[in-house]
């Protein structure tokens, strides 16, 4: 019962609570991916940066104005439009090494989400990867840009954008002390965390009761 309930969505799991519920003596456990960050579950996406920042603002408007899309946009515009710090992070997968300078890094374990917003990563969730996003430094209008586009889900196509898939991503700071605390968001969730940080797809699946393949698709819609 989230605000834009991916998760549900993409399992197939209806938002009524009474066909959700039914769901348990229809439905089998079946193995979904789970992703992790230093050993912490996240189930849609993880981030640090800017996006982490947004979620945390986004539920102080909601403490305030009551939760809705409406809010949620409204509060993601404040944020982007307010001033908000680069960050230099190494970052290392599959063997090759990287410093990069960016706004935020984005985490998803969520195909409907990956979709929503244009990344054609998220066919890479299928094959038991993640798929990492980082923003090139850009000014606020450009970013008011990349957010219209996301919405109108055209983000794979923008210039600014890297995007790459991974099973194993470890992101430390580029430089400053080592070891030091960030914070960090987890489906929403802000934790404090050290670095490096480490996603990675969980060994082992959430076994969740949902409708096989092919049935209930249209909660995708």
């Amino acid at each position: 019962m989230s605000t834009f309930n991916y998760f549900s969505r993409t399992h197939a799991i209806p938002a009524d609570t009474a066909e959700a519920m039914a769901l348990l003596t229809s439905a089998r456990p079946q193995a979904v991916q789970v992703g992790q960050v230093n050993e912490r579950v996240f189930l849609v996406n993880a981030s640090l940066g800017l996006y982490a920042k947004l979620l945390e603002d986004r539920e102080a408007f909601k403490a305030q104005f009551g939760r809705s899309r409406v809010v949620a946009f409204g509060a993601a515009l404040v944020t982007l439009l307010s001033s908000y710090r680069q960050w230099m992070l190494r970052i290392v997968w599959r063997g090759q090494e990287r410093v990069i300078r960016t706004p935020t890094l984005f985490v998803g374990n969520n195909a409907l989400q990956l979709e929503r917003i244009g990344l054609p990563q998220a066919e890479a969730l299928d094959h038991g990867e993640l798929a990492a996003v980082a923003l090139q430094p850009i000014g606020r209008l450009a970013m008011l840009s990349l957010m219209a586009r996301g919405a109108l889900g055209q983000l794979g196509d923008a210039d600014n954008v890297t995007v790459f898939s991974f099973r194993s991503l470890t992101v430390d700071a580029a430089r400053g002390r080592p070891g030091r605390r960030i914070k960090v968001a987890t489906d929403g969730e802000i934790a404090w965390m050290r670095m490096p940080l480490v996603f990675q797809v969980a060994s082992e699946p959430l076994w969740l009761i949902k409708p096989l393949p092919g049935e209930g698709l249209e909660a995708r819609a």
